[in-house]
């Protein structure tokens, strides 16, 4: 079989050839995130907080997709670089199967936990009634969001990031479309309030995902599918899948908890702080979704390079790809800082959710170049299979450090100060970033000359 064009297409080219296609796929994402909330936001304020309250158990599900994904796609590219197609056909079969017990396991949490959930981050029964109707239906219908992201992480695992863009950005469109179809009740549709904001997700996810079983099957010729593979597990693929995808998604997880305990520490100011946090948070997106959709075009590129030992090419995949996030993350640190308010008009904000968050975005966004440094080093750890260090950087940076940093602040009574403890979470975790890289590189990269 012809070698995949990771091992030989020029760096910067298969960066690029690799990245953006997701990049722009994460940027419909983003995109559809904020449509999302736009449309919610008209509304009422009560509805864009219910939704902002719901987004860490929503976030949760996709860690858990993603996170899998992650531990496939290290797994399997490094297999198809070592030329070994068996393992990578298992790995195939093994990702699907997870997506369906991923599923099982949110149908039953969302029939559970969610009522405590919202209840736990308001008082206000409007608030609570709204987070009820959102929070349920996505996570008792989340059997899209799991096949979505699995199928495309395989079509990204073999360079089909084309194939995958493809599916994501159908997706997107579809939610943009029925967004405001089924929350207002236009033409045939019932008016569903956020509710409507809900099954215009589901559907959207999936109609991707079907587009996704499609693509798999007729393109990616890489990969061959069986339904008795993917029902008679292998526990040892499954281990290795976790072994990289468990430190991945608590890493992702990490996130989940982080806005649900900001969330409770802003609270205590008022409601609109936690609407500014949500508007912050959609609105961040838009450049951190195209440095992840980097990061993600990067990883198989690192895993594939490594199994076939060529070092010089993991170096210039690294070099290229950090000069690119920061580029990225600059323009969104100069856009944040010029324009907080007219990005903030996107919500139909208060006059008060505006003279709280002009400030919030400045502050916050000065981390952003910082952030995008540890994006880039990370990536070598989830291609390694080390995926652990980039576990402890994400507790460092949003547990260990920004929610006790966040709570000292909010003690002083000002909701201004609070903000500052996204950029001092972010010199830590640069830090600790810096000093993990240092160690993966010199056992994982260094000793390829050697050989």
């Amino acid at each position: 079989m012809q070698e995949n064009k990771m091992g030989t297409m020029p760096i910067k080219k298969l960066i690029i050839n690799m990245s953006v296609p997701m990049m722009i796929s994460m940027m419909v994402q983003a995109l559809y995130n904020v449509v999302d909330s736009v449309f919610v936001a008209k509304l009422s304020q009560d509805a864009f907080t219910a939704v902002t309250i719901s987004f860490p158990l929503q976030n949760l599900m996709i860690s858990v997709g993603a996170g899998t994904g992650v531990g496939v796609n290290a797994m399997l590219s490094r297999a198809l670089g070592e030329k070994n197609y068996h393992r990578s056909d298992k790995a195939a079969n093994t990702a699907i199967l997870l997506a369906l017990f991923s599923t099982i396991i949110f149908l039953i949490l969302g029939l559970t936990v969610t009522e405590p959930f919202i209840n736990s981050q308001t008082r206000n029964p409007e608030i609570r009634q709204l987070g009820y109707a959102y929070l349920g239906i996505v996570m008792t219908l989340g059997i899209g969001v799991f096949m979505q992201i699995i199928l495309e992480r395989l079509l990204q695992s073999t360079g089909r990031t084309m194939l995958s863009m493809t599916s994501q950005i159908t997706g997107a469109v579809i939610n943009i479309i029925f967004d405001p179809l089924l929350i207002f009740g236009i033409g045939p549709f019932p008016m569903l309030g956020v509710a409507g904001a809900a099954y215009a997700t589901i559907m959207g996810q999936c109609i991707a995902a079907c587009l996704g079983i499609f693509l798999n099957l007729h393109f990616n010729k890489e990969l061959h599918f069986s339904f008795k593979e993917i029902f008679h597990p292998n526990f040892k693929i499954i281990g290795r899948i976790y072994a990289v995808g468990v430190p991945s998604i608590l890493m992702m997880a990490i996130g989940s908890v982080m806005t649900y305990c900001m969330n409770l520490i802003l609270k205590t100011f008022s409601t609109t702080a936690i609407a500014v946090f949500g508007a912050y948070f959609k609105l961040q997106s838009f450049f951190f979704m195209p440095v992840f959709g980097l990061n993600n075009g990067l990883i198989p590129i690192l895993a594939y390079n490594l199994g076939a030992r060529k070092k010089s090419r993991i170096d210039q995949a690294l070099k290229f790809a950090l000069l690119l996030a920061v580029c990225i993350m600059l323009c969104g640190t100069t856009v944040f800082e010029l324009f907080p308010g007219v990005l903030l008009k996107l919500f139909s904000p208060s006059k008060q959710l505006l003279q709280m968050g002009i400030p919030a975005l400045r502050t916050i966004a000065i981390h952003f170049p910082i952030a995008a440094c540890g994006i880039v080093m990370g990536s070598i750890f989830q291609a390694f299979s080390r995926s652990i260090y980039s576990l402890l950087v994400s507790l460092g940076r949003q547990l260990v450090i920004l929610i006790p940093a966040a709570w000292l602040l909010a003690q002083t009574g000002n909701v201004n100060n609070v903000w500052w403890c996204f950029l001092i979470a972010e010199f830590v975790s640069f830090t600790l970033s810096l000093l993990f890289f240092k160690k993966v590189y010199r056992q994982e990269v260094i000793v390829l000359d050697s050989h």
